[in-house]
Parts: C-alpha cells; sequence; structure tokens
C-alpha cells in the first residue's frame, strides 16, 4: 500500500527525534520532542490555485501543530496541506 496525497496536499516522513541533548543527556522518549524537520514521501498534484513548489525527497520544515498523522505498515507519516510547510531545507 502507498499514500497518494490529493490536491495540495504533502505526505511526509519525520526525521527522528534526537535521543541525547548537546550536552549528552540521555532523553526518555516521553520527553524528547518530535522534530518539525521532515522527508517528502509524495505530493499531490495541486489545484489551480496552488502551484505545489516542493517535490519528492525535499528536506522541509512544517508548522508544529499542522498536519494529520497517519500510521501505515508500521510507519508514521503526516500529511499536511503544502501552505503548512514553511521552508525547504538546503
Amino acid at each position: 500500500m502507498k499514500l497518494v496525497p490529493l490536491g495540495d496536499r504533502v505526505v511526509l516522513e519525520q526525521l527522528e527525534a534526537e535521543e541525547t541533548t548537546k550536552s549528552g543527556i540521555v532523553l526518555p522518549e516521553k520527553s524528547q520532542e518530535k522534530p518539525q524537520q521532515a522527508k517528502v514521501v509524495a505530493v499531490g498534484p495541486g489545484t489551480e490555485e496552488v502551484k505545489m513548489e516542493v517535490k519528492k525527497g525535499d528536506e522541509v520544515i512544517y508548522s508544529k501543530y499542522s498536519g494529520t498523522n497517519v500510521k501505515l505498515e508500521g510507519k508514521e507519516y503526516v500529511i499536511v496541506k503544502q501552505s503548512d510547510i514553511l521552508a525547504i531545507v538546503k
């Protein structure tokens, strides 16, 4: 199975959360903040009003409380509108 986004939606795979702080303190899983940085897995076709600016494989930063979390075949994904993506990391 695979996710195929519709309209101006984008499927993201979150990057792993940091398990240790810069000073070397190991964080328990509950304390780890989910990163807002993710890899684009799939991109919808866009709409007449919205031209898609991201592409599969891009690393992006997205709004903290946006999107819908989906679990498929043991992996977790976030489906967001393109307008919820704040930047492309280069």
